[in-house]
């Protein structure tokens, strides 16, 4: 697996993008705003977006998608629970901030279990309610794309339409901190970190 991030816009959401280093195949996650890193890091390492995925519908992680969509053609997943988000700027949380931020409706409605794919790079969509109704978490042995879940030495707010602080903790220690400690984390905002690190230093999560 080969990964690419930035922190994009002024929320500095991370996008990330993932790819297979043999078919060159790749997803492209929680593109927030329509920033030309995106499409100068696909087009400098011969990459072909064959995925938008967003790990929920919140305004920051969404701001892009039509943009990466209009150039790439390649279709977006999200969680069915998230996916009124992207055409409500009352769910997806923008009109909290004095926004209009909205994207046309999904490709693919995804549930806990499904599979997301870019050539033989494969992660499994793990649902992680709290943030919002449907966050989720893409896993693949020893790698985490936390979203807004999990962050290092924090986790998501809960003050947004759909948030719930104890169905987070819930989704946090029941679904993410049972994966090996030597996970690798990368979550929607801020520094990489480790399930181990966050098990043992995270003040929420004691």
């Amino acid at each position: 697996m080969q990964l690419w991030h930035r922190a994009l816009g002024a929320f500095m959401a991370n996008c990330y993008i993932v790819a297979c280093g043999e078919t060159r195949q790749a997803l492209v996650i929680d593109p927030g705003v329509p920033d030309p890193w995106i499409q100068s890091c696909v087009m400098e390492n011969d990459l072909t977006v064959v995925g938008i995925v967003l790990t929920h519908g919140h305004l920051d992680h969404i701001g892009g998608v039509d943009w990466v969509k209009g150039w790439s053609g390649a279709p977006v997943a999200i969680h069915e629970a998230d996916a009124d988000c992207l055409t409500s700027p009352a769910l997806n949380g923008s009109l909290y901030f004095g926004m209009t931020v909205q994207a046309s409706p999904a490709d693919r409605l995804l549930q806990d279990g499904d599979e997301v794919e870019a050539g033989a790079l494969r992660f499994r969509v793990i649902h992680t309610p709290g943030h919002s109704p449907g966050g989720i978490c893409l896993y693949r042995p020893g790698h985490l794309l936390a979203g807004d879940t999990l962050f290092a030495g924090s986790i998501g707010r809960t003050d947004l339409p759909g948030g719930d602080y104890h169905t987070l903790i819930q989704s946090i220690k029941e679904r993410l901190l049972t994966l090996p400690p030597d996970t690798a984390v990368y979550p929607g905002h801020g520094p990489s970190t480790t399930i181990g690190d966050e098990k043992a230093y995270n003040p929420f999560l004691a």
